[in-house]
């Protein structure tokens, strides 16, 4: 693998896998927001069928296209990390398009705060809704929290849920466990020391893991709303592989950090969660695909269904 020559400020790290027909709007608002910082966008074409290498050299040859074989989203985005050499690295999801702030405003946060080994920034829905990426590590209270919709109580102790669901505190600048994977900006130095993002989880889990990991390195995550993003989350509906998908690697995470008591309870609450949404009533189509990929995920945790995309590797970095 060749890697870039450029000293740029910051290396933005796109993966596509049939994602042709968002990178337009989302490599546009990138490059229209690099504000003082050097950009190197690497699209990573994640064995693509869509014209994705043809559109980001017709369209934006400022970029680069870096080739992947499809091994899930930390593989191709730990290929691209590799193949650059700036200070700063950008974990970007294609559906994304960048609204308010400027990447040099934002580097120039993290320059202030040397600690800081990781950041996510505010986003918002096609509509506009705030979208809660704050999060906090996965437990056994916060699992069993979710199973019982804690997001709707009227009042929820921290103790319960993964998502930050106070939408005031994302107008401030505050530390947090982890943030969504649509949008992480990682220093190189504590990506190194912590470690690249561990491609035995193909999808889901990796961003918990790495900012657990990064955290016990001595670096800190932060939440910072000088930039805004739209993320079109969601866009697919319901998609039983996926939910089987998430299931599996908090089995995963479990098994990579927590002792035997622990993972037992934790998965045991994972397990009841997808029972209670398996036995609701079906009322319309959209509540079948929520019970059927309930009963998936079950029979993926139980270890009676393959995992989605097949056994992980052995290691955490696969030879390129």
């Amino acid at each position: 693998m060749s890697i870039a020559e450029n000293r740029a400020d910051l290396t933005i790290i796109i993966v596509s896998t049939n994602e042709a027909d968002w990178l337009e709007a989302c490599l546009t608002t990138v490059f229209a927001h690099a504000g003082e910082a050097e950009l190197d966008v690497v699209v990573v074409d994640n064995e693509s069928t869509d014209g994705t290498r043809e559109l980001v050299e017709s369209r934006f040859p400022q970029a680069r296209v870096v080739p992947s074989e499809n091994r899930g989203f930390a593989h191709a985005n730990n290929r691209g990390a590799m193949s650059g050499m700036a200070p700063y690295v950008l974990f970007l999801n294609p559906d994304t398009e960048i609204v308010e702030g400027t990447f040099g405003e934002l580097l120039a946060t993290l320059d202030a705060c040397p600690d800081t080994g990781l950041a996510g920034v505010r986003q918002v829905t096609a509509d506009g809704t705030l979208w809660p990426t704050i999060r906090y590590f996965p437990s056994v209270g916060r699992a069993l929290g979710e199973a019982l919709a804690c997001e709707r109580w009227p009042l929820r102790p921290r103790w319960a849920g993964e998502r930050e669901v106070d939408l005031s505190l994302y107008d401030q600048e505050l530390e947090c466990d982890w943030t969504s994977g649509s949008f992480m900006l990682a220093r190189r130095d504590a990506l190194l020391s912590a470690g690249l993002l561990d491609e035995r989880f193909f999808i889901y889990s990796e961003e918990p893991d790495l900012c657990l990991r990064m955290k016990r390195d001595g670096w800190k995550v932060r939440h910072l709303p000088s930039m805004t993003i739209v993320h079109h989350a969601g866009k697919a509906g319901v998609r039983p592989r996926m939910v089987a998908q998430d299931a599996f690697t908090r089995r995963q995470y479990a098994q990579k950090h927590f002792a035997a008591p622990r993972r037992g309870a934790y998965l045991a609450m994972v397990g009841f969660g997808q029972a209670l949404r398996a036995a609701a009533p079906t009322r319309g189509e959209a509540a079948a695909q929520r019970r059927d990929a309930a009963r998936l995920a079950l029979r993926t945790l139980s270890g009676s269904a393959d995992p989605p995309f097949g056994p992980p590797p052995p290691t955490a970095i696969r030879p390129s």
